[in-house]
């Protein structure tokens, strides 16, 4: 096990929980198979939770205040104090094995949220792009698990993971028109028996995997396409991973329930502290 201290973080536990996302002191983060969206304060241990009657993939702020949320029935606009949805955009409407999984916002402020096949039908998935029109176009294409996605602190490089292919790509991002181009393989994790799903990103640019059936968030050096170090989860689904805390140097980790493994901290939020990296502030969609 890592000489890290990994903590518990609230009592909630998700049947499926995903997309952790720090914003102004709270930890947001989606309970897929729960249909929620979930808040944690850590100063006040208070929780709060939205049920949005649908499997929910992700959920990102905005800069008009608003949460944005994708899932089942396409991409959502959600206001916590009136509890009011309006919908977006559904992409995929003739498919109904698709839904919305993960998704970031650029530095730009455009949404980038991918699909993904729940019968694994290879390639019939997309990665999306939610311009602050509320424009959606196709980014990228042909994927199966839109996974785990970021940006460098520069902005100019975009990470991004479809999971059946076990790699982390990188493109060039050109934030004027939102492009990704000149696609290349950074991180190859095939030797580690498990599927890489969430991702962050910290202050050296340098990426933070969690790989589902696992049990581990890995760091990897993307130039050097190297692992720095492994932090072991004590259960098997840990699907997702932010930086937060008042100094961002606090790492939260999602996870699942396992279909047939019985484990005590199953579906809980952890946190570990004091990493040895530190995150920056989550982008937000431009709204406004």
């Amino acid at each position: 096990m890592s000489a890290l201290k990994v903590e518990p973080a609230g009592k909630r536990v998700s049947k499926w929980g995903e997309g952790p996302i720090w914003h102004e002191g709270l930890l947001y983060y989606v309970d897929i198979e729960g249909h929620a969206i979930v808040s944690y304060d850590p100063n006040t241990r208070e929780e709060k939770e939205w049920p949005v009657e649908q499997r929910v993939g992700f959920v990102v702020p905005s800069k008009s205040n608003r949460l944005l949320f994708g899932g089942d029935k396409g991409l959502f606009f959600f206001d916590t104090k009136s509890g009011s949805i309006k919908a977006i955009h559904d992409p995929e409407p003739e498919l109904p094995d698709n839904r919305f999984n993960d998704g970031k916002c650029a530095p730009d402020g455009r949404l980038f949220a991918g699909t993904i096949s729940l019968v694994k039908k290879e390639g019939s998935a997309k990665l999306y792009r939610l311009n602050k029109d509320l424009n959606c176009e196709v980014a990228y294409e042909p994927v199966t698990n839109s996974n785990g996605i970021v940006w460098n602190k520069v902005g100019n490089i975009c990470y991004y993971i479809d999971t059946p292919t076990k790699t982390v790509v990188a493109f060039d991002y050109d934030p004027k028109i939102g492009s990704l181009t000149n696609k290349c393989c950074v991180v190859d994790t095939s030797f580690i028996q498990a599927s890489p799903d969430g991702m962050a990103i910290d202050a050296d640019d340098h990426l933070w995997v969690t790989f589902c059936h696992g049990a581990c968030v890995i760091q990897f050096d993307p130039v050097a396409g190297k692992q720095i170090q492994k932090i072991e989860l004590p259960c098997l689904e840990t699907t997702a991973c932010c930086f937060g805390g008042s100094d961002l140097n606090d790492l939260y980790v999602t996870t699942g329930i396992h279909k047939t493994e019985k484990e005590e901290f199953a579906g809980r939020l952890f946190v570990i502290r004091d990493v040895g990296a530190k995150g920056f502030a989550a982008n937000l969609f431009a709204d406004l």
